[in-house]
């Protein structure tokens, strides 16, 4: 049984929501998103939101069932508040700009590495060594940061790279004499 998806998603103030077969499209102050669920999950419109049940007991319903939920209850937090995901540049002379809308990235190598920032995707440099991506969509908000950060993971000897602010790296120890 999943624990997530035996709760209805709250539809929060301000944000309409609406169910069409297996479509559900929400709309709020910041924008609109839909989300097309699985055919091995039952969505319907309750009063108190929107619910989710497995079709049958098979495992491949029951292994899409929380999943299905949890994506609507980031469109319903997407169209109300929005998220947000920040990356951190560790290193000498690493560091990032914006060059319009796109970003403009210094990461040790012989060129500048020009990342163009997806349509539903803000991004900011309050500081050089500091990335700020906003967005209404996780998933592609999370997608855009691995890409980034992808361009220079962080090493586990100094630490140096691009990494998630809420990321910690495990150092290791260096060669011993």
């Amino acid at each position: 049984m999943s624990r997530i998806g035996k709760r209805p998603v709250a539809i929060p103030e301000g944000v309409t929501a609406s169910v069409d077969g297996q479509t559900v499209t929400a709309k709020g102050p910041k924008g609109e998103l839909n989300y097309v669920v699985n055919d091995e999950v039952l969505v319907s419109m309750e009063e108190g939101g929107v619910s989710v049940q497995p079709r049958d007991q098979s495992k491949d319903a029951r292994s899409k069932w929380g999943m299905s939920r949890t994506m609507i209850s980031n469109i319903m937090e997407g169209v109300k508040n929005g998220f947000e995901r920040k990356l951190e540049i560790n290193g000498v002379g690493y560091r990032a700009a914006m060059q319009g809308k796109n970003i403009q990235l210094s990461l040790g190598y012989s060129h500048e590495v020009v990342y163009q920032v997806p349509e539903g995707i803000s991004a900011a440099c309050p500081k050089p060594t500091e990335i700020v991506l906003n967005g209404i969509d996780k998933q592609k908000l999370g997608q855009v940061a691995a890409e980034i950060r992808e361009y220079r993971p962080p090493e586990p000897y100094k630490g140096k790279g691009v990494k998630y602010a809420e990321e910690t790296i495990v150092r290791k120890e260096g060669k011993k004499k």
